[in-house]
This record gives structure tokens, sequence and C-alpha cells, in this order.
């Protein structure tokens, strides 16, 4: 399974690639996936400060894709905003990360590592407790995500 994220100055900027170069590339990779699932959100805030799509000092990118229940994504966004992010950015080895929200209540929480360990460290002693002050399980429908372990030579 490959994860692969992109990030766009601009809606505009990504339109434009969608209308013009995009189906020359995806015709030229046809039969190199067996299955891909791709999904656009637009960015609400850094998780810690100062985010940059700059790959070569993490190791490590936990995401995590988040189905809000109705009437609660305002909760939910608070909660991430002044329980999740101060957390995390106060965890050694969490570098940056951002929040982005897409139509129908879904939002993907992208965060950086230094390394596995380091995330492994955050999470082991904080998420249960974050969890039940974030009253997450009232917000969230379903969430998936994965630690994804980054590859040098796929970051252009």
């Amino acid at each position: 399974m490959a994860h692969i994220f992109s990030f766009w100055e601009s809606r505009a900027f990504y339109d434009s690639f969608m209308a013009r170069s995009h189906d020359r590339l995806a015709a030229a990779q046809a039969g190199t996936y067996k299955n891909i699932q791709v999904g656009l959100f637009d960015y609400r805030f850094d998780v810690k400060t100062g985010f940059e799509p700059r790959f070569t000092d993490a190791d490590v990118v936990r995401v995590a894709h988040c189905k809000v229940r109705e009437g609660r994504v305002e909760h939910f966004s608070l909660m991430q905003e002044k329980v999740w992010n101060p957390a995390m950015a106060g965890s050694p080895g969490m570098l940056r990360g951002v929040f982005g929200e897409a139509p129908g209540n879904e939002f993907l929480v992208l965060s950086m590592w230094q390394s596995a360990a380091e995330h492994g460290k955050y999470r082991a002693e904080r998420v249960e407790r974050l969890s039940l002050r974030a009253q997450t399980d009232a917000d969230v429908a379903g969430l998936s995500g994965a630690v994804v372990q980054l590859d040098p030579s796929w970051t252009v």
C-alpha cells in the first residue's frame, strides 16, 4: 500500500492540473495499481505552527481520516484546535502537521514525526486520555488512518 500526499498552492492550480495534465499522466500509469482512493481536503489550520509540505526531516507521517457525525463538526474542529493540537505540538519528535476538511463532514489530520518511535511515545502516553477529554467518540462516526514510513525516493 502506498500513500501519496500532494499539496497545492491554490484550488486554481489544482483545477488547472486536472483539466490539462492529469489524464495524460494517469494513462501512463494504467495497470501499475489495483485500487486507488483520492480525497481533496481544504486547509483549515496548522497542527503545531508553520506547516510546510517538506518531508526531508521526517521519517513518518501519521494520517487520520475522520468522518464526523452530523451536528458535531464545530465541536470536533474546536477539540482538534484546543486539545489535540497542543498535545501533539508539545510532543518531542512531532515536527508539524495540517488539519483539512472535505465536503460531507470529512477531515484529515496529517502529522509529521521525526521517527515512528517518537510517534509511538505520544500515542502510548496520551491518546486515550486526550480522546476522553475531547469527547472523540461523540464526534467521530468513523476513523481510519495509518502511520506511513516515508521513502525519500518518492519525494518530488
